[in-house]
């Protein structure tokens, strides 16, 4: 009798297999990828000025138009920028990469959490330049309103950098984005991306809480718009990373079963 390797009883490293090498190759994998980089740099671009010059938000919101539609498709470019770079691992599982993973000591959370961090980075790149956009366009917010509503929209996307983790485990390499794209235009409109859900007709308004959007544009627009800090934002931007999150570990734990 052949005796057979007991792959979970090996000795755990340090931080469950994260290490800034494994990092540093996929940030660079990442960005050799140039579709992904430039679809999360010109599409964002692009809907601030097509939506920047398509109207006037009314005064009652308590902020320019350009200002407010700014970080909402800020918002939507991290988003966009971090799912794709999480959706990536559809390309890996059809390359055998992830059951080539379950040779080594690596964890779920030590692999998501690379992953997460992968696609952020992106998203980052994404939401500076539709910042940068703005700034050139003579976008008008106070300084501190400028860095915090950058650092909102970019920290807030991690709950897409968890969606596309999970979808791409969900969905086969050939149909990810093609289905993810529809599905994040879905998102940001009831999520009031584009326009701000008090805007939009009552039963959007009654939809949108519960969209993994609603919390991350709240967040990212209270330094612009002031008022109440609703605490239902950040539980609704909680509640979607976990759930999420853990999807994307149980799916990948399950994925690397199948060696």
């Amino acid at each position: 009798m052949i005796p057979t390797a007991n792959f979970d009883a090996r000795p755990v490293p340090a931080f469950g297999g994260f290490n800034l090498t494994f990092l540093y190759l996929e940030v660079r994998r990442l960005l050799r990828n140039r579709r992904t980089v430039l679809l999360s740099v010109v599409v964002p671009v692009a809907l601030f000025f097509l939506f920047r010059s398509a109207r006037r938000l009314p005064a009652a919101e308590g902020a320019n138009f350009e200002a407010v539609t700014m970080v909402g498709i800020a918002v939507y470019g991290a988003m966009l920028a971090a799912t794709s770079g999480g959706a990536m691992v559809s390309v890996e599982r059809a390359l055998g990469w992830s059951r080539q993973l379950r040779l080594t000591p690596l964890r779920p959370a030590a692999y998501v959490a690379i992953k997460l961090i992968t696609a952020m980075l992106l998203g980052l790149v994404s939401v500076l330049v539709v910042f940068v956009a703005g700034g050139i366009t003579g976008v008008q917010m106070s300084a501190g309103t400028w860095v915090l509503s950058a650092l909102l929209a970019w920290v807030t996307a991690l709950v897409f950098a968890s969606f596309g983790l999970f979808m791409g485990y969900v969905l086969p390499t050939e149909n990810v984005m093609q289905i993810i794209g529809p599905l994040l235009g879905v998102f940001a409109f009831f999520g009031g991306l584009f326009v701000p859900l008090s805007l939009l007709p009552s039963a959007i308004q009654s939809i949108g809480p519960y969209m993994p959007t609603y919390g991350v544009a709240a967040i990212a627009r209270y330094p612009l718009l002031g008022g109440t800090f609703d605490p239902t934002w950040l539980l609704n931007l909680v509640v979607w990373t976990l759930i999420l999150a853990g999807g994307a570990m149980v799916l990948f734990r399950r994925d690397t079963r199948r060696v």
